[in-house]
């Protein structure tokens, strides 16, 4: 049997479509795995707190090794409660998204009302421009984790954050600086991998998943993204380039 290559399609537009099949049906997979698990785990972190009840109730008091494992068992479900809001995020990254214009300042004001920014430390913006072109789940989801992370990782009591946002041709430049510890250069690449900390989990809370979110924003966009040095020389910078438009990020692709 003989075929013609001639008429036969280009294959690497179908691995191109296969592999983007194969990533909405996996992100539809995470999502309705952890949705369903945690529910399971909200009965999990409430366990502890059922049995400490119920040993008041009995008259023994919960101290030596059974308040320590009470706490070890609050400790854990919270986490795996932690991480399964962050791959449910994860997996809604685009879903539904209609990109339109979104206004930056409106957006930063809703996500520092709901932020618990600690006393010492201050958020500054410098926008030179108003809009992101994204859907307003995904900004919101993009502007919380940078802020977050950026105050998570802080080695301080205090500091500064400056958020800045800018047009350059056809694209906006979103920049999240702080004054922290900085990241070395050996690891900026390893730290958008999910399920990554470069501190063990005893010492800084989290699941590992926050810039990993953060790639895959950008990448649905068509965006770029890279780190370097904060505020002054120290902390860390993280920069967005963002296509203002479908269009551009169409043509963009081309001439790459």
């Amino acid at each position: 049997m003989s075929y013609n290559l001639d008429t036969c399609c280009d294959t690497s537009d179908v691995f191109h479509l296969d592999m983007q099949a194969s990533t909405s049906e996996l992100d539809d997979f995470v999502y309705l795995i952890s949705h369903d698990v945690r529910n399971s785990v909200r009965a999990l972190i409430e366990l502890p707190q059922w049995i400490k009840e119920d040993l008041s109730q009995a008259g023994i008091k919960a101290e030596g090794s059974v308040a320590e494992s009470i706490e070890l068992m609050n400790n854990h479900t919270g986490r795996l409660d932690r991480m399964l809001v962050d791959l449910l995020t994860f997996s809604r990254v685009g879903r539904l998204a209609d990109e339109e214009p979104i206004g930056v300042d409106d957006a930063l004001g809703d996500i520092l009302e709901q932020l618990r920014i600690p006393v010492g430390f201050s958020v500054r913006t410098e926008l030179s421009c108003d809009t992101l072109p994204m859907g307003a789940r995904d900004i919101l989801t993009l502007l919380t984790q940078l802020l977050s992370n950026a105050i998570k990782h802080h080695d301080k009591s205090s500091g500064e954050i400056l958020v800045t946002l800018a047009n350059l041709s056809n694209h906006a430049i979103l920049r999240v600086q702080d004054d922290g510890p900085g990241i070395p250069s050996q690891y900026r690449e390893r730290i958008f991998a999910a399920m990554t900390t470069l501190k063990p989990r005893d010492e800084v809370e989290g699941s590992g998943m926050g810039l990993a979110i953060v790639r895959k924003i950008v990448q649905f966009y068509q965006g770029q993204i890279v780190v370097c040095s904060g505020l002054n020389g120290q902390g860390t910078t993280i920069e967005v380039s963002m296509p203002r438009t479908k269009k551009s990020a169409a043509l963009n692709s081309l001439q790459n």
